[in-house]
């Protein structure tokens, strides 16, 4: 029972406060008159004035024509509706016609599909089938208006309806040679270095629908009662809640990790990967131990963990494709100088696995004479496309 009581107070704790702390609330003049009193952040006469003259212009001048210039709107056009994390399935095609590129394809689940000034477009543009996927896809920046683009109905979703998902249809779409991105034959390698960057607000996102469905379960644990106690007293129930705070938390360091990566110059593939698959599993399976607190008001759309639940699949997805690591790997691999190479894309032996991979070990400089000289390609259980250092 004492650690239940405890359990219960540092519970509370959580409900009341969160991650949340800090006082919302402006800060008080700490300034009375008399030397030494503290910092002043009261503002004065004068620039209350100008503070509210610019707020003024804001509301009345900027406000109503900003959307006229920003042209910060982007959509990500990389799946169609037979490839996803098959990036070397893509059948959108874009073939050169002097100084333009003629494309056409389907592009399927777009985010920001309607509302996007421009897109960023992987098309292939080269037409021989057995070309690797390293050099046979370019990237394109595609101007939304451009005559030739269908944009389809936004699509209503299980979850995360607020998000403009639309299917995009480009049928003889002209673009510049000037679109391109980088050179032609690039776009794999730009597509594949965009989700290093992406992963780990995916999963930031992922951790934040998890706090909120442990904050939401905290909260009502404390509150419901049966058998003449809050059900937060109950063991399983206090367990579940343990298990469902470490989770988040490993989750967040994941992701954490993964940007720190970033931040300190280094290339975060592996850690990416590892933040977004584990992150959207803990999110699904958060969501869903707080419907499980909730009982029978869980399933109800009164109470907010149901549609936590619903919005917590998108960031699952395919987690299996994100990351693939064999219990055996030799003990080199697990070292930061050489772990962000444990990474695959895709379900099936492509050769872009391969290709891919050696061109990025063609661009790393190996400092380790002994480990370099090892290095082969294996293919391990080719139906699934993994591949090893060895």
């Amino acid at each position: 029972m004492a650690a239940l009581r405890v359990t219960r107070q540092m519970l509370q704790t959580i409900a009341g406060h969160g991650w949340r702390s800090h006082s919302s609330k402006p800060a008080q003049n700490l300034h009375i008159g008399k030397p030494g009193a503290g910092f002043s952040f009261e503002l004065t006469d004068e620039q209350k004035e100008f503070q509210a003259t610019a707020r003024k212009f804001a509301v009345e001048e900027i406000i109503p024509v900003a959307a006229q210039y920003d042209k910060t709107g982007e959509a990500y056009c990389v799946t169609e509706p037979g490839a996803g994390s098959d990036v070397a399935g893509i059948k959108t095609k874009a073939e050169k016609k002097g100084d333009e590129y003629v494309i056409n394809g389907q592009k399927m689940w777009i985010t920001n599909g309607g509302k996007a000034n421009w897109y960023f477009l992987l098309a292939r543009t080269n037409p021989d089938p057995k070309s690797p996927a390293s050099k046979a896809f370019t990237g394109f920046i595609v101007e939304a208006d451009s005559p030739g683009i269908q944009i389809g109905r936004k699509e209503m979703n299980m979850g995360q309806r607020c998000s403009d998902t639309r299917g995009i249809v480009f049928e003889d779409v002209r673009v510049p040679k000037e679109n391109v991105l980088i050179a032609e034959g690039a776009g794999f390698k730009i597509a594949m270095g965009a989700f290093d960057k992406t992963r780990p607000p995916v999963a930031a996102g992922a951790v934040g629908l998890a706090k909120r469905a442990l904050d939401e379960a905290t909260r009502y644990a404390l509150e419901r009662k049966t058998f003449g106690k809050p059900i937060v007293e109950h063991q399983a129930v206090s367990f579940l809640l343990a298990e469902m705070a470490m989770k988040v938390e490993l989750a967040r360091m994941a992701y954490q990790r993964a940007a720190w990566e970033v931040d300190a110059g280094r290339r975060n593939t592996y850690y990416a990967s590892i933040a977004k698959a584990f992150a959207g599993d803990i999110a699904n399976q958060v969501a869903t131990d707080a419907v499980q607190i909730f009982g029978g008001n869980g399933f109800n759309t009164e109470y907010p963990v149901e549609k936590l639940m619903r919005d917590a699949k998108i960031y699952q997805g395919t987690p299996q494709k994100d990351v693939t690591i064999k219990p055996d790997a030799p003990s080199t691999l697990l070292s930061e100088k050489h772990a962000d190479y444990i990474a695959s894309y895709g379900t099936k032996k492509d050769d872009y696995v391969c290709d891919e991979f050696w061109h990025v070990l063609s661009e790393y400089k190996f400092e380790d004479p002994q480990f370099s000289s090892r290095i082969t390609l294996r293919p391990e259980k080719q139906a699934t496309g993994y591949f090893f250092i060895d």
